[in-house]
């Protein structure tokens, strides 16, 4: 199967249906006859910009991230302002705290930024560790999220 092909199937199956894990996306591929690798849809997952948010019926779901006529950066501080709940600096880390469920999709946003001052991300539902090459640079990355956060969600 071609590549464009399996995505594209992907891509309709998850608009069609609230699927939340990998397994569930290899089940569909399954029923309509496509056979995938965990990490040929891992793969694709990632190429594809998928991201985990919370749905309609309040459960978790892929969702392709689309930044629309934003340019990135305004999505990213749109996201930071509509989702950050608490931000602490650890040393050369920064610990981001976010509105549940939207960890993977602000940790997608900024990875596609490719922002010098960030090494490396890790999200998982809530939180997101993001990892500076030293203390000072974690400092200007937590004033750019304090600056853009929504004072009214921030904790401090």
């Amino acid at each position: 199967m071609k590549k464009a092909i399996r995505q594209a199937k992907i891509e309709q199956l998850i608009n069609k249906f609230e699927i939340s894990t990998q397994d569930e996306l290899m089940e569909k591929l399954n029923s309509i006859q496509i056979v995938a690798t965990q990490a040929t849809i891992s793969r694709d997952i990632r190429e594809m910009q998928i991201v985990k948010q919370q749905g309609a019926t309040g459960k978790v779901r892929y969702v392709i991230y689309k930044s629309g006529n934003e340019t990135e950066k305004q999505h990213l501080f749109r996201a930071i302002h509509d989702t950050v709940i608490k931000v602490e600096q650890v040393q050369f880390l920064n610990i981001v705290h976010t509105l549940p469920s939207y960890a993977n999709l602000l940790a997608a946003i900024i990875d596609d930024l490719s922002i010098e001052d960030i090494s490396g991300t890790l999200a998982g539902h809530d939180t997101i560790v993001l990892v500076s090459k030293d203390a000072i640079t974690a400092k200007s990355i937590n004033k750019l999220i304090v600056d853009n956060a929504d004072s009214n969600l921030l904790d401090m």
